[in-house]
C-alpha cells in the first residue's frame, strides 16, 4: 500500500478533549499524525488545531479521503453545538495552492516570488501575473508565466476587477498575492474573496501611506523600518497581519538606502506569508491570525 499526506485545521468554541477526540478518529481510520499544533485563546475562547497526517491508500490505490471528510464533518459539529462558529479544511499535502500574482511597476517582490517558486523554495504554482501597467511583462516571460495587461482607472475599475475575477475562474486560482500592486480593491471583491488575498504593506505598523513611504519614515527619524504581510480587507492596510520584518537604521541612512533596505523586508515578509498561507498554518481568528510556524 502507498500513502498520502493531509493537512486538517480546525477552529471552534474551545472545550476539553478534542485533540484527544480528532487523534482518535484518525487512528480508527488507519492514519497517522505526522505533526500536531494547536492553541487554544483565553480572550477569544476560540481553539484552534494543525493537524498532518499519512493515510495509506487501498489496493485501488484511492485514499478514502470523501470517508475521511464525512466522518470528521459529524465529529467538528459537535465541537460548537452545531453552531456556524466551527470552521475546518481537509487537503492533500500534495495539492499545491495555485496563485494568480498582482503588481503594478516595483517588481522586487514579483521576482522574489517566481524565483522561489522555480527554486523550490515557495508551495505555490504562480498561474499568472497581472498589472495595471505593462512594464513587467518581461518579467514574467522570463520565468514562462502568463502575463494579463488590465489597466485600471476610477471609471474603469469594476469592468477591471470583473475580468480579474474571470481569471481568478479560469486559472482556478485559490490565492491572489498583492506583491506591491498599487491599487486599493474595491469593498466587493475584498468580500467575494475574504481570506484568498493578501498584501505586502511597506511599514510594520499601518503608517506612512500613500506615496514615497521611506521618504516619510526618513523625514521622521524613524529608528525601524519594517513590511507586514496581511490579508486584504475593505479597511484599507488594516486587514490580519500574517508576518511581519523589520530592520535597524540610523540618521546615516539616506531615503535611498532606506527604500533598498524596505524592498528586502518586503520580499521576505510576503514570501513567508504566502508559504504559510500555502501550507494551511495561517488560521484566522477575528481581527487576528494564529501561525502554525
Amino acid at each position: 500500500m502507498s500513502e498520502r499526506e493531509y493537512v486538517l485545521t480546525l477552529s471552534c468554541p474551545d472545550s476539553r478533549g478534542i485533540v484527544a477526540a480528532v487523534a482518535n478518529l484518525l487512528s480508527d481510520h488507519g492514519c497517522n499524525i505526522t505533526e500536531s499544533q494547536q492553541y487554544g485563546d483565553h480572550y477569544t475562547a476560540r481553539f484552534f488545531l494543525r493537524m498532518q497526517f499519512v493515510a495509506e491508500r487501498g489496493p485501488d490505490g484511492v485514499v478514502g479521503e470523501d470517508v475521511l471528510r464525512g466522518a470528521f464533518a459529524a465529529l467538528a459539529s459537535g465541537f460548537g453545538g452545531g453552531d456556524s462558529f466551527v470552521e475546518w479544511t481537509l487537503a492533500p499535502r500534495d495539492v499545491r495552492p495555485r496563485v494568480i500574482v498582482m503588481v503594478s511597476k516595483f517588481g522586487h517582490c514579483l521576482n522574489d516570488l517566481l524565483y522561489r517558486q522555480r527554486s523550490g523554495l515557495l508551495d505555490v504554482d504562480i498561474a499568472a501575473v497581472i498589472s495595471n501597467h505593462p512594464d513587467l511583462e518581461f518579467l514574467a516571460d522570463s520565468y514562462g508565466v502568463d502575463f494579463h495587461h488590465l489597466p485600471v482607472s476610477a471609471g474603469t475599475k469594476h469592468e477591471q476587477e470583473a475580468r480579474l475575477l474571470e481569471l481568478v475562474d479560469s486559472y482556478d486560482v485559490d490565492l491572489v498575492v498583492l506583491a506591491r500592486y498599487m491599487q486599493v480593491l474595491s469593498e466587493q471583491l475584498c468580500a467575494k474573496m475574504s481570506g484568498r488575498i493578501i498584501n505586502i504593506h511597506h511599514s510594520f505598523l499601518p503608517s506612512f501611506k500613500g506615496a514615497r513611504p521611506y521618504h516619510q519614515a526618513h523625514t521622521r527619524g524613524v529608528k525601524l523600518i519594517g513590511a507586514t504581510a496581511h490579508y486584504v480587507t475593505a479597511d484599507l492596510d488594516e486587514g490580519p497581519i500574517i508576518e511581519q520584518e523589520v530592520s535597524r537604521v540610523d540618521h546615516t541612512h539616506s531615503p535611498e538606502q532606506l527604500t533598498a533596505i524596505g524592498r528586502d523586508l518586503e520580499s521576505v515578509a510576503l514570501a513567508r506569508a504566502v508559504n504559510w498561507h500555502a501550507q494551511r498554518r495561517v488560521l484566522l481568528n477575528g481581527d487576528k491570525t494564529v501561525i502554525f510556524g
